[in-house]
């Protein structure tokens, strides 16, 4: 197995002692000099694992007196501050997205060459198994995911997706969304019967007070690079989604549409990796990272709950096309998509 860079290694070590409570909560870090020194590598190596351990938010930077730890696992509800608004611009794509048309036209020659008259077949109501186990295989190597193809759900899109988590979990229930949020999610919600009210974002998600506060049971959230606000939630507030979902017999669902392009050197953690088993439903689309004109999407249900859900909504055809499915599987398993995904993240680095 290959070995980490040790600013991975470092970054895992500090990211454990902050969970495990070695470096409470306020406390200051040791200083990139002395870390680099007690851990015999170089300064610029603390550096990249502190810049992972900051963005992610489990340590703030104070000007001229260092690094404190910022994340909580505990009380979170008892932190009613009402933050600003965020005035954070979202990151505008100066790059083009789609995947090379070359490599597109390649891999659908492929497909028809290999699969022949099995396009013309009907895709199975989840969607097709080669999809779903190329889906299942990538989010393991590069979300650390542990998944079942069992539990994925291949749909046209978000957008579609959505109204059958409606389906799955009920109109008696309120649904809190993010305010700001993309407006079709909301558009979405309603017409399907849904109700639901609007959380106020602060500077790292949507506020606790407001979460508090609210009488929702279903909480719809993009952790990272919200849409308008560009806001990225918090690894403590990511926890304290999952706390919510706990405490009120629920579910979070999470919007995962932009943290591929994340200008981070390590994949950003998903909401779900932290709570897989009963209360997260986990949202993505190919429509961003492969082109507009793939309708195509999927969600991964909660392990303990995937069967009791999917008996909801298993007698609907799957809305993709077979031919397009089969597609993406093969850019998922011969490493096209990770290519492209790798190319775009340095581009935007570049472009910063």
């Amino acid at each position: 197995m290959k070995k980490e860079p040790s600013y991975i290694q470092i970054y895992n070590q500090i990211k454990k002692e902050i969970i495990e409570g070695t470096y409470e909560y306020g406390k200051k870090l040791p200083s990139k000099r002395q870390l680099a020194f007690d851990t015999e590598t170089s300064v610029i190596t603390i550096e990249h694992a502190y810049s992972i351990l900051l963005e992610e938010g489990y340590i703030e930077s104070k000007q001229r007196s260092g690094y404190f730890v910022a994340y909580r696992d505990k009380d979170w509800f008892l932190n009613t501050e009402v933050h600003e608004e965020s005035t954070h611009i979202p990151h505008v794509n100066s790059v083009q997205d789609t995947i090379s048309f070359s490599v597109l036209s390649k891999t659908m020659r492929k497909v028809l060459s290999e699969y022949q008259e099995d396009i013309l077949m009907k895709s199975p109501n989840l969607g097709t198994e080669e999809l779903r186990i190329a889906i299942s295989r990538y989010l393991r190597r590069n979300r650390n995911m542990d998944i079942s193809p069992n539990q994925i759900v291949i749909g046209s899109g978000s957008e579609y997706l959505y109204s059958l988590i409606v389906q799955m979990l009920g109109t008696n229930r309120i649904y809190a969304l993010e305010n700001p949020c993309y407006e079709k999610i909301q558009k979405v919600y309603t017409s399907n019967g849904a109700h639901i009210e609007m959380l106020r974002m602060g500077k790292d998600g949507i506020q606790s007070k407001a979460l508090h506060r609210t009488r929702a049971t279903v909480l719809h959230v993009t952790p990272y690079n919200s849409f308008p606000s560009g806001i990225s939630a918090s690894v403590s507030k990511r926890k304290e989604y999952v706390h919510f979902a706990e405490e009120r017999n629920g579910y979070v669902i999470e919007d995962d549409y932009d943290s591929e392009f994340s200008r981070s050197s390590k994949k950003v953690d998903t909401i779900y990796s932290l709570e897989p088993n009963k209360r997260i439903i986990y949202v993505n689309s190919f429509s961003k990272t492969i082109a507009p004109s793939i309708r195509v999407g999927y969600m991964i249900l909660p392990k303990e709950e995937s069967h009791a859900l999917l008996k909801k909504i298993d007698f609907y055809s799957c809305t993709v096309p077979t031919f397009e499915q089969f597609v993406i599987a093969e850019l998922l398993n011969n490493g096209d998509f990770e290519r492209h995904i790798n190319r775009l993240r340095r581009k935007r680095n570049q472009n910063l």
